[in-house]
């Protein structure tokens, strides 16, 4: 008999299971008879729990101590485990272009520089300051005060200097507008008549163009009034198919009768009186007209410059 079996009346059964294993006494040696017939119920031969207990097994090892672990080193717990927290995504900008260094330099230099501010003068300013500019240039050397030299740089002195010969250049080109401007505008208005009219190149002193060139089909004419004073004159350029003759009948008697005078220079026949007077050149009636008291001489000159 082991600690896993047990013997009750002879017989060796198993404590766990209660099955009958043997029995531990020798059975008798008897003849058996002829059972009968009927045989009676065999009883039970396991172990009746009942009144006989479970055997109890004991265990050799010895129960492992678990430690309990701290909750603040369990990952596992929502509270416990490291805060990740998210990263940012990167926005990369778009680089918008930019201007080359020495581009940008070179504007910031020709921004700073100043231009020149031209104002436009009357042409009576222009005029004074062109003669006052010439009558310097004719004077001598000896009479102009020395200028003390001023030390500039290369590009100052070049710059100064391109500036002063635009400027001289425009002052120029103003004067000389301003002198010829009469005589474009005759020009256009004997364009616009349809005759060969021209500007006088000789002026009574004291009077200047006044107002623009009028013109008419085959007719130009232009006024000149005293710079100090109400008179004036009016040359009259007009096409015609009259010699001298017919300029002194059909227009001057009409206009003086038997009082006028008659001079002769330069090829042109020039018949005066009172304050105006007439001839004839090249298809072309010239008459002055007004209340200006010119002289013959006066008149003479007008007559050969146009």
């Amino acid at each position: 008999m082991s600690k896993d079996t047990i013997v009750v009346n002879g017989v060796l059964y198993d404590k766990h299971t209660g099955i009958r294993l043997r029995e531990t006494m020798p059975a008798s040696h008897h003849q058996h008879h002829a059972s009968a017939v009927h045989t009676p119920a065999q009883h039970s031969r396991t172990l009746n729990r009942r009144y006989i207990a479970s055997p109890t097994v004991k265990s050799n090892s010895t129960p492992k101590k678990v430690r309990i672990q701290d909750g603040n080193s369990q990952h596992t717990i929502s509270r416990f485990a490291s805060q990740h927290h998210p990263k940012a995504p990167v926005v990369v900008h778009d680089i918008a272009p930019t201007a080359h260094p020495l581009l940008s330099a070179t504007e910031t230099r020709l921004s700073a520089k100043k231009l020149p501010v031209y104002t436009v003068k009357p042409s009576q300013v222009i005029k004074q300051e062109a003669i006052a500019a010439a009558t310097a240039a004719m004077q001598p050397a000896h009479t102009k005060k020395p200028v003390k030299p001023v030390k500039q740089s290369s590009r100052t002195r070049r710059v100064v200097s391109v500036l002063s010969g635009s400027l001289a250049l425009l002052l120029l080109g103003a004067y000389v507008t301003y002198l010829n401007m009469p005589s474009l505008s005759t020009r256009v208005a004997a364009a616009q008549a349809g005759i060969n009219a021209t500007y006088p190149g000789y002026q009574p002193s004291g009077y200047s163009l006044s107002g623009p060139v009028a013109y008419q089909e085959g007719t130009v004419s232009m006024k000149f009034a005293a710079n100090a004073g109400p008179q004036s004159y009016t040359i009259t350029q007009s096409r015609s198919d009259w010699d001298s003759s017919a300029v002194l009948e059909n227009y001057v008697r009409e206009k003086a009768g038997s009082d006028y005078t008659i001079s002769t220079t330069g090829g042109l026949t020039i018949y005066s009186y009172n304050a105006g007077a007439a001839w004839v050149n090249g298809g072309i009636l010239y008459t002055i007209t007004g209340d200006a008291p010119l002289s013959a001489d006066q008149i003479e000159h007008v007559a050969t410059s146009l």
